[in-house]
């Protein structure tokens, strides 16, 4: 019989027995050879340890628990951020965009395919559907989406709204993608471009079940490569991280912006220049752009979801003189 067992015959009281196996965990259980016999149950009353009568570990009354009460770190944690009768939804100034207040604020967007999720995000059921049925809502985590960032850093507009088209440059797996693909609904199109092959394997298979994804695995330098599978749009979204964002969004711009469309971009200074400040750096890029015919609308900082980022909105100009 192991030490920590047999102490557990004679010890009732819990504070002494909780580090006697702290004691048999840390210098005896991993010695070869160790028994795994069940422990008997220790009677109750009096400890010979501390000296003095404590209530047992068996009591149902300790702390208001019984012996099989979940606390502590292996208590079940359940969904998180599953919606109840507390929980109230209200409309962003952002159309499709809301805010699911209960316990917590959350941003969210409805979610387009119900019962699935994209990246293992957190989903809350409203009631507010046809004949007393939920409607799903996913949550938007604006540390994992830049333009969830921007959304709670105080943008006016994002310009990205139900039945728009929008060009998304840096698609990557697709997590900020389908949470527009929400936003625009089925009536809108996301045109998602990325370059690497394995994000855009995950990419493709997120667009299997959101239709208004069209993933293109290309290299959004060269808009030509995927002129004939794009229209018109309405919007661009850059979040690229490349030194000449910049010119990639022009170039795209001339390719598929509508007039008087608008671009919003979100700007990561150390990709541009490690060595320049941040400050600097984006005044050089709102000024590319003024020179790629776009007029500049707004400008906010992603602290604290993102360090040294910025988030852009202009206004595309292609025959202004």
């Amino acid at each position: 019989m192991a030490f920590g067992e047999f102490c557990c015959i004679f010890v009732d009281c819990a504070d002494c027995l909780r580090r006697i196996r702290w004691t048999w965990r840390l210098f005896w259980a991993r010695w070869p050879g160790r028994s795994n016999a069940r422990r008997r149950r220790p009677r109750k009353g009096f400890c010979p340890w501390c000296a003095k009568r404590s209530r047992s570990r068996w009591s149902t009354s300790r702390r208001g628990r019984g012996r099989g009460a979940p606390r502590g770190r292996g208590a079940p944690r359940g969904r998180g951020g599953a919606g109840g009768s507390n929980t109230v939804l209200e409309p962003h100034r952002h159309p499709g965009v809301f805010i699911a207040k209960g316990k917590e604020h959350m941003l969210v967007t409805k979610n387009l395919v119900p019962g699935e999720s994209v990246y293992g995000e957190k989903r809350i059921s409203i009631d507010g559907g046809v004949d007393g049925t939920k409607i799903e809502y996913r949550v938007w985590n604006p540390f994992r989406s830049k333009l969830a960032a921007g959304v709670l850093s105080g943008l006016d507009n994002i310009f990205i709204a139900p039945g728009k088209k929008v060009l998304y440059l840096g698609a990557a797996s697709g997590t900020s993608v389908s949470h527009v693909a929400d936003i625009v609904g089925p009536e809108g199109v996301v045109y998602a471009v990325e370059f690497s092959p394995r994000s855009g394997r995950d990419l493709i298979t997120m667009a299997k079940k959101r239709t208004n994804v069209i993933p293109i695995v290309e290299d959004a330098r060269l808009p030509n490569k995927y002129r004939m599978l794009i229209s018109t749009v309405d919007v661009i979204f850059a979040d690229v991280a490349q030194p000449d964002q910049a010119r990639i969004v022009v170039h795209n711009a001339q390719s598929f912006l509508r007039e008087n469309g608008h671009v919003v971009i979100s700007i990561k200074a150390s990709c541009i220049d490690s060595t320049a400040p941040p400050d600097v750096i984006f005044a050089s890029e709102l000024q590319k752009l003024k020179e790629g015919r776009f007029k500049p609308i707004e400008q906010v900082t992603l602290e604290p979801y993102e360090r040294d980022h910025a988030m852009v909105t202009a206004q595309y100009r292609r025959h202004a003189s």
